[in-house]
């Protein structure tokens, strides 16, 4: 009987091992080029990425929406999902501007990228080593405003209440001291590039606060040219100087 149990046990691993083994490639394996799967299994292998890379955490919803955009929009490979998880999961970006930079023209000027997440709505800092910051590009659904849910301080930039977002170096406050209050509202509906008025006198316009969930980045999604701002793929935010 005990004979028995042995030569079974063994003849059931035998069986078992190739399966598993192939469960375990197919764990492991996502193609390049995520555009070749389905959107069910481009969630999957993404989903299956960031809890391998944060032990075991569920992604964000707004992050997987993001990425997800990304891949069937702008082309982006699994290799660079994986970059930027790692990069989400660090809270701190560690691009160089110019060809280094994966949004050329996001940050003209500037060499770094400082990534700060709110996680299940806590408050977070993350060094920056600056004495300002301005928001870059708002990776949340829940809108970045600076003062309510996010602001700059002692070297660090704060986040709070579910914003999620990317900060580059300030060039000075925003209103008084010297700065200027003009400001233009520009909006993107239905993904329509749209263009507005603004003051060249002003100086040149930047995004002082993103009012929509899609991505406003320069050069891509909001340009200036001609004495107008112009904003499309959803972009809506405030302009200023600063």
């Amino acid at each position: 009987m005990k004979r028995c149990l042995v030569v079974c046990l063994t003849a059931v691993l035998a069986f078992a091992a190739p399966a598993l083994q192939a469960q375990v490639n197919t764990r492991a394996y996502a193609p390049e080029n995520l555009r070749t799967l389905s959107v069910n299994d481009q969630q999957r292998v993404i989903a299956q990425e960031y809890a391998e890379q944060s032990n075991g955490r569920r992604i964000p919803h707004d992050q997987m929406r993001f990425y997800l955009d990304q891949v069937n929009r702008s082309n982006w490979g699994f290799s660079r999902i994986k970059q930027d998880i790692a990069t989400s999961l660090r809270g701190t970006g560690g691009w160089n501007g110019g060809g280094g930079n994966p949004w050329p023209g996001t940050n003209p000027g500037h060499t770094s990228v400082v990534r700060c997440e709110s996680n299940d709505n806590r408050q977070r800092s993350c060094p920056t080593g600056w004495s300002s910051a301005r928001l870059s590009r708002q990776l949340s659904n829940t809108r970045c405003v600076e003062g309510r849910n996010w602001g700059s301080r002692n070297g660090s930039v704060w986040v709070s209440g579910g914003c999620r977002a990317e900060f580059v170096q300030g060039r000075g406050g925003w209103g008084g001291g010297g700065g200027s209050n003009y400001s233009v509202t520009c909006s993107s509906t239905g993904n329509r590039t749209q263009t507005c008025a603004w003051d060249g006198r002003q100086g040149r316009p930047v995004v002082i606060e993103q009012l929509s969930g899609s991505a406003c980045v320069e050069g891509r999604s909001w340009g200036y040219r001609g004495g107008s701002v112009w904003v499309s793929n959803g972009c809506r935010a405030r302009f200023g100087v600063r």
